[in-house]
């Protein structure tokens, strides 16, 4: 403790010393510098808003119906420093960020950018992994439709452009590449690459080439450095049906109990869990769960999920009534887009986020992706598919837990 806590000390003197920006000494509170021995922190979303399927509520209480979501539970908060030489520091990731990503490049020509550039002086910046990347995602973001509204990433620190309307494009159409290709194929056997949209907050993938003409598809693509070891997980089997990540430390439920949900009832079974001694279980926020996916791994290359064998996952039949889909799994991030945006929440899909488009029912955004499903509905009325690319809807999803570790 007395090394901790002199840490602390030495970090709160550093910055009211070394520092003249009033606004930066401002924000920074203690819970904001106490930084921890894990590798993998997960940045906290920013939600600070409660809801329930259809508004904004008061806080609720813990005995009460929505308790358990996002805003219930806060982690690390964001906390950015602006190096004023073209770089953002994240100070809880440890990660240094390009500000300004500039134009749009190929997949390839992002890698070609990475190795040649000195940006502030260094020369060791790479295509961040789409977990590097995903941790600048904040969900106090909103889109409607093919609109943005407020950004899913912070706009004070981050450059960060909308589709170009003048040529076509839509607002929406301004995704960031990240280094992680996906191990199968979506669409009609496409070469794909994960990526985050910060305009609609969603990952999916997307083809490396234009299906068509057949040119290189062009995005966006902001170079990282700094701490290797980002995104990389520590699983430990406790043997009692929990699974601890030494890297974020985060413990999880083992085992989905194979039951779907909406989204209230998964929060309550959350809060109402008992497992291997504890009770403190709760439903995880969006950057939590995605921080447990394995994107080594599809149903499409290794007959499973997309997450380590570690954990244990029901198979369920897809719309066709094909055995071998995964489910998709609730968060407690409520996903603001459409004409009501607090009816839908995030989810996370560890087998293919699929779609039906031309009556055919395919993998179109990748076992990985994050998307939002309705938050209620009639189950009988589900799956439906929405929007151009037909995303399955099933709105009675699967539960992962987690605790703090």
């Amino acid at each position: 403790m007395k090394e901790v806590s002199y840490f602390i000390l030495s970090l709160v003197l550093i910055v009211s010393c070394s520092t003249t920006n009033d606004e930066i000494i401002d924000e920074v509170t203690l819970p904001d510098i106490i930084t921890t021995e894990y590798n993998y922190p997960i940045v906290d979303t920013g939600v600070t808003n409660f809801y329930d399927n259809t508004s904004i509520i008061t806080s609720p209480t813990k005995e009460s119906s929505f308790f358990g979501q996002d805003a219930s539970y806060q982690g690390n908060q964001p906390f950015y420093t602006n190096n004023g030489d073209g770089t953002i520091t994240d100070n809880v990731t440890g990660l240094m960020w390009e500000q300004d990503m500039g134009t749009k490049i190929s997949f390839n020509d992002a890698f070609t950018k990475a190795e040649n550039s000195n940006l502030a002086d260094y020369t060791d910046w790479r295509v961040p992994t789409i977990k590097e990347l995903y941790s600048l995602i904040l969900f106090t973001g909103s889109v409607q439709g093919e609109s943005a509204i407020t950004l899913f990433i912070d706009t004070n620190y981050f450059n960060q452009p909308l589709g170009n309307t003048s040529i076509g494009e839509r607002e929406i159409d301004a995704q960031t590449w990240s280094s992680t290709t996906y191990v199968g194929r979506t669409m009609n056997n496409d070469e794909t690459v994960f990526g985050v949209n910060f305009i609609d907050g969603r990952i999916k993938g997307y083809p490396t080439y234009k299906p068509s003409s057949g040119n290189a598809n062009t995005m966006y693509f902001r170079m990282v450095r700094g701490n290797t070891d980002y995104g990389i997980n520590n699983f430990v089997d406790n043997g009692d049906g929990t699974i601890s990540d030494l890297a974020t430390g985060l413990m999880w439920q083992q085992s989905d109990d194979g039951i779907a949900r909406d989204w209230e009832n998964a929060l309550t079974y959350a809060e109402s869990l008992n497992l291997g001694g504890k009770s403190d279980w709760r439903l995880p926020n969006a950057k939590e769960l995605q921080s447990i996916i394995d994107y080594s791994r599809s149903p499409q290359t290794t007959n499973s999920p997309a997450i380590n064998p570690i954990f244990e996952t029901t198979t369920i039949t897809d719309p066709n009534g094909n055995l071998g889909q995964y489910p998709y799994f609730w968060t407690g991030t409520t996903h603001l887009d459409g004409a009501n945006p607090y009816a839908s929440a995030v989810y996370v899909a560890f087998g293919e986020g699929q779609g039906v488009i031309n009556g055919n029912l395919m993998d179109v955004h990748g076992a990985g992706c994050q998307r939002s499903d309705p938050k209620s509905g009639n189950i009988d009325n589900y799956p439906q598919f929405f929007g151009p690319q037909g995303d399955v809807r099933y709105v009675y999803n699967y539960i992962r837990c987690v605790r703090n570790n």
